[in-house]
């Protein structure tokens, strides 16, 4: 008998609770729509950007979104970030993350005041 690692557990619980949900869905019809939404979703980065706009709700600085991914990504105060950990965030959310999250209407981003705004997120 193998021991089954708690996190193995709950993978494959929200697995089952993602595919009853998707079963009970009948606007589903486009697998290929199901696959994005599972890509997007599959990068921590991405989904600690839409848990950031989904807390605030509001516009925010992509300077302000990167130090609070950061943030969440290591469990650290603001005050204890170090510049370059805040500053690869930013890069990485604004070269990889942000376009990905813009082109699927999630997020709206104003380049020349380097703003993001949160499109269609809304509390659970």
């Amino acid at each position: 008998m193998t021991a089954t690692s708690h996190s193995a557990v709950d993978c494959a619980e929200f697995i089952l609770a993602a595919l009853d949900w998707l079963e009970a869905r009948d606007d589903l019809t486009d697998p290929t729509a199901i696959d994005d939404a599972f890509d997007l979703l599959a990068n921590q980065r991405r989904r600690l950007f839409l848990e950031v706009m989904t807390t605030y709700e509001d516009d925010l600085t992509l300077p302000d979104v990167a130090e609070e991914v950061a943030v969440r990504e290591t469990d650290t105060a603001v005050a204890e970030l170090s510049a370059d950990r805040v500053a690869e965030t930013y890069i990485s959310l604004y070269h990889d993350h942000l376009p990905r999250l813009v082109d699927a209407g999630l997020i709206e981003y104003d380049q020349e005041r380097d703003l993001v705004h949160p499109t269609a997120i809304r509390k659970p």
